[in-house]
This record gives C-alpha cells, structure tokens and sequence, in this order.
C-alpha cells in the first residue's frame, strides 16, 4: 500500500547543484518548507537565504542524516549527479530511515536501475527528458512539449489550416489523427479549455494530447 504524502509536506533536498538548487528553489517559491544539504559550504551559504534551511552536511553518512533529521522527512529529492556510488549511497540511507518518498537524479538507464533497486520511488533523468524535449522541438513545428509518461505527449502548437474557422467537432481531429485538443490560446487572452464547439483561429496557439506517434504526425501537418 503507498504512503498517502501531504501537499504541503516539507521537502529535503540533497545536493545543490544546479538540477537540486532549482528544485529547492521552485519548492521554496511554492511556499513548501525545503531543507537543503550539501557537502560544500559556499553552496550552502550561497542558498541559506533562499530556502528555509540550507545546512552543510555529508549525506553519504547515515549518521549525519540521523543529526539533520532526515528520518522525520517523508519527501526526500537525491539531486547528486556528479558521482553513481554517492547518489546510489545516499538513496539506500533514506531508505534505511524509512524516508516514504524518494526521488533520485540518475545520469544513465544503468543508474536509473540502480537507483529503484535499491529503493528509489522515483528516478529522474534531466539530461536525458531535456534532450528529447529539444530533439522534438528542433525537428518539429512544436513550441513546447512534455512527455508525462512513456507515450503520451502534451504539445504546443499552432493550428494545422484544416481546424482553423470550424469547431473541432466538425474538423474531426480525434476521429482523423487521434489526438485531442485541450486547451486553446488567443492573443491577449489566457489559455482556456478545449469544448467541441470551440473554433480555432489562424492567430490561435493549441495545446494537443496524444501518443508520441500520433503528435508529431499531427504536428507535421501543413500550416
């Protein structure tokens, strides 16, 4: 049975490097409590301000994570990439402390393995979800796009010809292409949900949903 973890439950964060840094960061402007940890000082002074608790601390022993008070954590990020036997030492510790949440940053599939054999709930691939992104963004007419699972996509985009000045019931994109429009955007005016009788305009930017296959068939339509 999973651990039902509050919203709003305070967060440690080890490692500030970049990737840990702008994840303590983003938490912090969340108003989530975050206690960051790091074995370099000038990083820990650097980000003292920023985040409710930034302290200096060797996360590869369990007896400093013990004096930090890790075990009264139940949302744990590993963001230490720089070294597999450290970020792999430190996640078997959380799971040692019976951290519920863990979240590890691997830099390889191997990793990866690694990292949820030996307790990781969650591992994390940065580099690697980056460069598709980018990959997907350079060779195709995409604006932005998310991957959120192995294959379902949600893209930006504007409008191939074929859906402009109709409603999307009439278009016919899911029954044609199979995928959906979800959201729809006009210049000045927020983002606002996708309805059958929404017409779409040669100003507008879309927001689709679908398989990977299926969105860049779509994306790569004329337009």
């Amino acid at each position: 049975m999973v651990e039902q973890i509050r919203g709003d439950a305070p967060v440690l964060v080890i490692g500030l490097g970049r990737f840990g840094a702008a994840c303590a960061g983003e938490l912090d402007r969340l108003d989530r409590d975050v206690l960051a940890i790091d074995e370099n000082l000038e990083l820990v002074q650097k980000w003292s301000e920023r985040v409710t608790h930034a302290v200096q601390a060797d996360a590869k022993n369990i007896d400093a994570l013990k004096q930090i008070g890790a075990q009264d954590f139940q949302v744990a990020v590993v963001a230490v990439g720089s070294s597999i036997e450290a970020s792999v030492l430190i996640t078997a510790n959380l799971v040692d402390l019976k951290v519920p949440q863990i979240w590890a940053k691997a830099v390889s599939q191997s990793h990866g393995k690694i990292l949820a054999r030996v307790g990781a709930n969650h591992v994390i691939y940065p580099e690697r979800e980056a460069g598709e992104r980018v990959a997907h963004l350079v060779s195709g007419r995409m604006l932005d796009f998310i991957r959120f699972d192995d294959d379902f996509v949600l893209a930006k985009m504007y409008p191939p010809k074929f859906i402009r000045g109709v409603g999307l019931n009439e278009s016919g994109v899911r029954s044609k292409y199979n995928v959906t429009v979800v959201g729809v955007k006009s210049p000045g005016k927020p983002f606002r949900y996708a309805e059958a009788n929404t017409v779409v305009t040669n100003h507008d930017l879309i927001i689709v949903s679908g398989t990977n296959s299926d969105i860049e068939r779509f994306a790569s339509l004329d337009r």
